[in-house]
């Protein structure tokens, strides 16, 4: 009786040996085939827009209109206007949602923080034209005071002259759209790091506070070293939404050509994203081949910001083994 039972007992073990055999096997197969799956998208992509956009690097000077007399000069003013809404986004979303996610997680009680958290990530469900309308019909129109008092507070002096030149009448620049993209960015923001601060090993919280640390100084010694990784990556994906957008930047920004570093003047160059929306309309077969290969360049410049990320968010891992 002796050996059928051991037999018996050591069955299952045996058998849920070999069952989680075939399923880590399953599943590294699954997990290798979606990254392949990715890879392959992302190179398809490539593929595409470098055979649409090729020839349109090299179009005749009449193809890119009168403001621009080859390919260069056709994309720098897509590409300052880009990256000066989505720096503005950055300079006024990220301090609000770091500080949002640390209200969220280490400051508010339970019944606010839970509420709170919801609304600002139903933030993230509101289409981007309900997003545009409103910064177009409405607070374009509330910031022509503010922007009037930054012209004349600061528009004499040396520096920030060239930032706050003359303003635009309806309050349509480069600043209205900066702001609706950093209400845009703000709970992709707010979610990750809130995330990131509430993983915080409770330990390292607790003897922070024991040897005497207020509160701030537990959050600067422990939260923010641990947490320094998460809110780069944090930052970054927002930094890709509001490099992408199109509809809000399209239908908030008077657009213009003459490239100045006024934030808040009558008319900017818009994104590549909104370029791209607003004369595919009345596309030629040369021009469509201009407007692919602006977003060729878009979809480089996405991959090195994500590259960049990935990159700190490596050195600052190394950094914190040591």
């Amino acid at each position: 009786m002796t050996a059928p039972t051991a037999e018996i007992e050591d069955a299952p073990a045996e058998w849920a040996s070999v069952r989680g055999g075939i399923g880590d096997r399953i599943f590294s197969g699954a997990a290798l085939a979606a990254g392949l799956t990715i890879l392959a998208a992302l190179a398809g992509v490539f593929i595409f827009l470098l055979a649409k956009g090729a020839t349109g690097f090299t179009k005749a000077s009449e193809v890119y209109g009168p403001h621009a007399e080859s390919f260069l000069g056709y994309v720098w003013p897509l590409l300052v206007g880009t990256f000066t809404v989505s720096i503005i986004a950055l300079i006024i979303a990220v301090p609000l949602a770091f500080g949002i996610a640390l209200v969220i997680s280490h400051y508010a009680p339970k019944w606010l923080s839970t509420p709170v958290a919801f609304v600002i990530d139903l933030l993230a469900a509101v289409p981007s034209v309900v997003y545009g309308l409103w910064g177009a019909f409405y607070l374009a129109g509330k910031l022509v005071p503010l922007h009037n008092w930054l012209h004349e507070t600061f528009g004499s002096w040396p520096l920030l002259g060239a930032l706050f030149g003359e303003p635009n009448a309806a309050g349509r620049s480069w600043l209205t759209v900066g702001i609706v993209l950093a209400i845009m960015i703000l709970p992709i923001i707010t979610a990750i790091t809130r995330e990131v601060f509430s993983r915080t090993p409770r330990l390292h919280e607790e003897a922070a506070l024991a040897l005497g640390a207020t509160r701030w100084e537990m959050i600067r010694m422990t939260v923010f070293p641990y947490s320094r990784s998460g809110m780069v990556s944090a930052v970054m994906l927002g930094l890709g939404r509001a490099l992408g957008e199109t509809m809000a930047v399209a239908m908030v920004l008077s657009v213009g050509f003459g490239l100045s570093w006024n934030i808040i003047a009558t008319s900017s160059p818009t994104s590549i994203a909104a370029n791209i929306a607003l004369k595919y309309k009345e596309r030629s077969a040369d021009l469509l081949n201009v407007l692919v290969a602006t977003g060729l360049v878009l979809f480089l410049l996405t991959f090195l910001v994500n590259f960049a990320a990935r990159w700190i968010i490596g050195r600052s891992e190394r950094r914190m083994a040591r």
